[in-house]
């Protein structure tokens, strides 16, 4: 049985990755058909990222589209039925988390295509590693992560209210008058974009350089704890941020009292510090300061353009949200499967009205209930946080979760769980939870620890 998990969108999920050799100038390059202009698909947002339909070898499988991912990676694997890859050779890579470096192919030739948009000299590096799994993570397969190799080739419009994709030919390009857009300047290192938001914390203003990074769930993570985290008024709480390439991320949890691009303000941003032993052994842009993350871009309709070096950014029906953690404390995994049998009541009834054909009773004909029988979801706590409102709860480690507020786990897709952990404080979460083949209550209040 296949193991599931998964990373709600307080959890960051960090997919930029180092790789242990030289790396070589990418050839090919994706091209549209027939000279078109462009070419527009649908996406799946999930926990803030954006998950896109990719061929890979004739295969359709499911990638992340991943401004802060210089190279494509693929993985999960033992999901896909049959890929060819070709042109292997074998490498180390080494990405953010704890677990040091692993082990993976880098495949050259693989012909990908986007839509209509085709690279028929693509190069991915695959990795085997069935822990690095981040499909189940999502609540939906997910096979890979794609960056820099889509981006450099095409302008890019993200329209996050629509969940849709705008890629035009940038030699076709002409950008279209708009007064409420603003646009910036990008730098690259790396072939990585990044920008200059301002940040406010204790009444100091400053710049910082940061990462423009789509494959972060997070709004803002930070590397420079002194900015922000006050130990005598404690401003912040450790938690569990998420998985990398190599292994779960841990640190500390705050809140900004302002972050601004341009005219674009927002109070009260989440903010992450992951500790250094999620850094270690990776050599980083000397000026980079941390991540801006997908919780932000998510507000705005996005136009990347990595050939003039900019990023236009509007408002969008997501800008207001407020910034949330979750305030349960808890980390919901899918783990496998479990039976359910339920009765469908079917006791329809059925009458032939009298008329001057009939007698003067009508006819009634019952239909008995159907048992009915399926596979569905089940899910289990994977994380809880110390002096969180589901561990004072005594909620622990293991439990299945079989309801919330009344309603049968399974019902849930795994965004909605994440989504109602960070919906509101004060709200009032019931779980009926399985653990050692007992079934017990749980009740406990959403709160906010900063």
């Amino acid at each position: 049985m296949k193991r599931f998990l998964v990373i709600p969108s307080w959890n960051i999920l960090t997919l930029a990755f180092l790789l242990c050799v030289s790396s070589l100038t990418a050839q090919g390059g994706f091209r549209l058909p027939n000279h078109e202009k462009r070419d527009r698909i649908s996406f799946q947002l999930l926990n803030n990222l954006v998950v896109i339909p990719v061929m890979v070898n004739g295969k359709e499988l499911s990638f992340i589209l991943d401004t802060g991912a210089r190279h494509s990676l693929l993985f999960s694997l033992s999901e896909i039925d049959s890929l060819e890859i070709k042109n292997v050779t074998p490498i180390k890579i080494r990405g953010l988390g704890a677990g040091g470096t692993i082990d993976a192919l880098k495949s050259s030739e693989n012909y990908i295509q986007i839509g209509n948009a085709v690279d028929r000299k693509s190069t991915l590096y695959v990795i085997f590693d069935e822990s690095i799994n981040f499909s189940p993570r999502m609540g939906i397969p997910i096979h890979g992560v794609l960056g820099y190799e889509f981006f450099k080739d095409f302008v890019v419009k993200i329209d996050y209210s629509s969940e849709t994709i705008i890629f035009y030919d940038p030699l076709q390009y002409q950008a279209k008058s708009c007064k409420k857009c603003e646009t910036f300047d990008l730098f690259f290192n790396d072939d990585k974009p990044y920008i200059s938001p301002m940040v406010t914390h204790g009444g100091v203003t400053e710049n910082v350089t940061l990462l423009l990074d789509s494959g972060s769930s997070d709004a803002l993570w930070l590397f420079d704890e002194a900015r922000v985290i006050d130990e005598v008024s404690v401003n912040y709480f450790e938690d569990f941020l998420g998985f990398g390439i190599s292994g779960g991320i841990y640190g500390k949890r705050a809140k900004l009292e302002n972050f601004s691009i341009g005219n674009f303000t927002f109070n009260k941003v989440t903010v992450a510090f992951p500790n250094s032993e999620a850094t270690k052994e990776i050599v980083l842009f000397s000026e980079r300061e941390g991540s801006l993350g997908a919780e932000i871009l998510k507000r705005f309709t996005v136009i990347m353009d990595y050939r003039s070096r900019k990023i236009t950014l509007k408002k969008n029906r997501f800008y207001d949200d407020p910034f949330h953690y979750n305030m349960a404390g808890i980390v919901v995994e899918h783990d496998g499967a479990v039976s359910v049998n339920s009765f469908v009541d079917n006791e329809n009834t059925f009458s032939l009205a009298p008329n001057e054909n009939t007698a003067s009773d009508a006819i009634e004909i019952k239909v008995n209930p159907i048992l009915n029988f399926f596979l569905a979801p089940r899910y289990v706590i994977s994380e809880v946080r110390k002096g969180s409102p589901a561990d004072l709860a005594d909620i622990m480690k293991g439990d299945e979760v079989v309801t919330i507020n009344g309603k049968p786990a399974y019902k849930y897709k795994l965004y909605e769980i994440t989504e109602l952990f960070s919906s509101k404080e004060d709200r009032k979460i019931q779980m009926e939870i399985k653990r050692n083949g007992k079934l017990v209550k749980r009740k406990f209040v959403l709160k906010e620890m900063i």
